[in-house]
């Protein structure tokens, strides 16, 4: 039986696709396979020797230690896509606060008293909350993965011309996206031509306060900048100067920081993109079946850390691996499997960056010396041996 370690609410959904027969799934179980969490953070978490895998019911992964579970070839699972929708549904919710005044006019209103002449008063005060249509408007789309295609589909149902940039877009993102999304060559160029941007970066240290002086002093005037995806992107000193230079129109973000609250162009909501239950349950349900298959199967699909890896089953017998990324190590293990006469019915091997990983099915059971032989090659981190 495979027991299941849990941190924080995970939805109902998620734990309920775990098969009680095979799986033990509790908040204080010892001696765990796997962690499934949300937001807790592991960084001074001791992992105990039986943990081979950790499975985020979201996408950031900055609370998880990934160099230490390196290290150890314990395998980090997250959630991509499956909050993208209600990422996009806050972003567009982001787009109206920013182009018609409505959060300021809600203001206004609640800060009458009772009156006689309301209707009158509203009459001839509305002018004040003026906005603009986003129909007929460039909304420009920074990161073009899960959420950035369909918040670039969006613009574009709304009646938007929608330019997009992502220099590492996968083919299945591309896939999403519509043909009518113009590609721009760079991100000066997005910023140049578009009235509202919306950012869907990852927080690297080549993405750390992109969003600075220089790409804003390019932009449209009267830009409204969403940022949706991590607060580090943009340069808050920059944004807040560019925003009382007028160059800004508003700033709408899910991040609050201490440099922006307060100021009466920025917009902030606090960190709400997934919250819906319709999210919560699509990650842990992602999760949930990611791991599983990770389990009972070997296969790796949504690691951060490890190459995505799946082989259907041709036999009862399965061999995992998990070596550091040097030459010959796959040599190796082949050689001692063939010095134990044991046949390879079938095997796959990938690598990323510092980890390769091998799935090798087998025409019967090792042995407990030929395991050993396996184990004392020096660059094999783990092995796993799954049954039928």
């Amino acid at each position: 039986m495979f027991k299941i370690r849990t941190y924080n609410q995970l939805s109902v959904r998620g734990l309920n696709r775990f098969d009680r027969e095979h799986y033990e799934v509790a908040s204080e179980l010892p001696h765990p396979d796997a962690f499934l969490l949300r937001s807790q953070g592991l960084h001074q978490e001791d992992f105990p020797a039986t943990l081979k895998a950790i499975a985020r019911a979201g996408a950031g992964v900055n609370n998880i230690p990934l160099e230490r579970c390196n290290e150890q070839g314990i395998v980090v699972f997250n959630a991509p896509g499956a909050n993208a929708n209600a990422v996009k549904e806050l972003v567009l919710a982001g787009m109206l606060l920013g182009s018609r005044d409505i959060y300021q006019g809600m203001q206004f209103v609640e800060s009458l008293g009772p009156r006689d002449d309301l209707d009158a008063y509203l009459e001839k005060e509305k002018k004040r909350f003026t906005g603009t249509e986003l129909m007929g408007k460039t909304l420009g789309v920074v990161g073009l993965g899960n959420i950035g295609s369909l918040v670039a589909n969006l613009g574009l149902a709304l009646g938007m011309k929608v330019v997009g940039y992502d220099p590492a877009i996968s083919v299945e993102a591309a896939w999403r996206l519509s043909s009518d999304v113009q590609k721009m060559e760079n991100l000066s160029s997005v910023f140049a031509h578009a009235d509202y941007v919306s950012l869907h970066l990852p927080v690297l240290e080549s993405t750390r306060r992109l969003v600075g002086d220089g790409i804003l002093g390019g932009a449209r005037n009267g830009l409204v900048l969403l940022n949706f995806a991590r607060g580090e992107i943009v340069d808050h000193p920059a944004v807040l100067r560019a925003l009382d230079s007028g160059k800004m129109h508003r700033y709408v973000t899910d991040f609050p920081s201490a440099e922006t609250l307060g100021h009466p162009k920025v917009l902030h909501t606090p960190h709400i993109g997934a919250s819906t239950g319709e999210a919560e349950d699509n990650c842990a349900v992602m999760a949930a079946d990611q791991l599983m298959d990770f389990l009972e199967n070997g296969n790796i699909r949504n690691s951060v850390n490890f190459p995505a890896i799946a082989l259907p089953r041709s036999t009862p017998v399965r061999l995992t691996i998990s070596n550091r990324n040097v030459p010959r190590v796959l040599n190796q293990i082949t050689a001692v499997i063939a010095e134990h006469e044991i046949n390879i019915v079938d095997m796959l091997n990938q690598s990323r960056d510092a980890v390769a990983y091998n799935i090798i099915d087998l025409a019967e059971d090792p042995g407990e010396d030929s395991l050993a032989a396996l184990n004392g090659i020096d660059e094999v981190i783990n092995l796993r041996l799954l049954g039928a």
